[in-house]
């Protein structure tokens, strides 16, 4: 029944894995995809993660190699995608060195997404990211 009713109604499924947990009939339980559910859970959060630290970069670097479009817009991005990473890294402080390794994967997307954004051409962004992660992440850090 577990299978079909994931495959029918996941969130009816999803209902009835939580009432099972909590009621603990562990017997109930569809280990199998509860398992691969809870997996991609922790793989949607670094995606997150990933995709918050992408835009903050990109709109840092257009901050600082395109002055003249310099606005509250770009200003309020920056602010959100610190204040979504801050709030992911207090919920889940196990992603800190997460950050750490995919700060350069991150840096090469935002600088390709910058210059696509901006139409400056790729080599105006520096290869490697003029920006620390303690900079990139401190609420009063903008790039002159």
């Amino acid at each position: 029944m577990n299978l079909a009713l994931y495959e029918d109604d996941y969130f009816k499924w999803l209902v009835n894995q939580v009432d099972f947990l909590r009621n603990g009939q562990t017997d109930e339980l569809d280990l199998a995809n509860l398992a691969e559910e809870i997996e991609d859970l922790g793989k949607s959060e670094r995606r997150a993660l990933e995709s918050d630290l992408v835009v903050l970069l990109m709109h840092l670097l257009k901050w600082q190699y395109q002055p003249m479009g310099r606005g509250n817009s770009w200003k309020y991005s920056i602010l959100e995608h610190r204040d979504r990473l801050e709030d992911r890294l207090i919920e889940s402080p196990s992603l800190k060195p997460y950050l750490k390794e995919v700060f350069d994967k991150c840096y090469r997307k935002a600088r390709i997404s910058a210059a696509k954004e901006t139409e400056l051409d790729l080599m105006v962004f520096p290869e490697e990211c003029p920006f620390t992660i303690d900079e990139v992440m401190d609420e009063e850090f903008l790039p002159s």
